[in-house]
C-alpha cells in the first residue's frame, strides 16, 4: 500500500480501530497525548547527535525512526479524523499563511526563527 492516498490511510486506520473497539478511546485529547508520547521516542533518536549525526544515521537506527514517524503520522491522522479535518486543505492553508509570513525577498537564505515557522 506504499502509493495509499492520505483518504485510504485514514479508511485503513478508522477500520483498524473500529474491528478492536477502540473508537471510545480514540478522543481527540487521548490521540494528541499519544502522538505527543510518540513524537518524544523520535526525538529521543537524535537527542544527543551533532547535527551532521541526525542526518546520517545508521540503517537500524533508521529503522527504528521510520517506524516512530509512521505511529506520528498515524495518530495524526486519527486526530484528523476524528475532529473532521481535512489535512491536506490545513496544510494547504499553513503554506499560503507561511508565504505570506515569510517572502523569499526577506527569507532568503535565512535560518528558520523556530517559534516563527508555525
Amino acid at each position: 500500500m506504499t502509493d495509499a492516498s492520505l483518504e485510504q490511510l485514514r479508511q485503513r486506520l478508522a477500520d483498524f480501530a473500529r474491528v478492536r473497539d477502540w473508537e471510545g478511546f480514540h478522543s481527540p485529547k487521548n490521540l494528541a497525548m499519544a502522538l505527543i508520547a510518540e513524537a518524544a521516542e523520535l526525538v529521543e533518536h537524535f537527542q544527543w547527535l551533532s547535527e551532521e549525526q541526525s542526518r546520517n544515521i545508521g540503517p537500524d537506527q533508521l529503522a527504528e525512526v521510520r517506524l516512530e514517524m509512521a505511529d506520528i503520522l498515524i495518530y495524526l491522522i486519527r486526530i484528523a479524523d476524528q475532529m473532521d479535518v481535512d489535512l491536506i486543505r490545513a496544510v494547504d492553508d499553513k503554506i499560503a499563511i507561511n508565504e505570506t509570513r515569510f517572502p523569499v525577498e526577506k527569507d532568503l537564505g535565512h535560518q528558520c526563527r523556530g517559534k516563527d515557522f508555525e
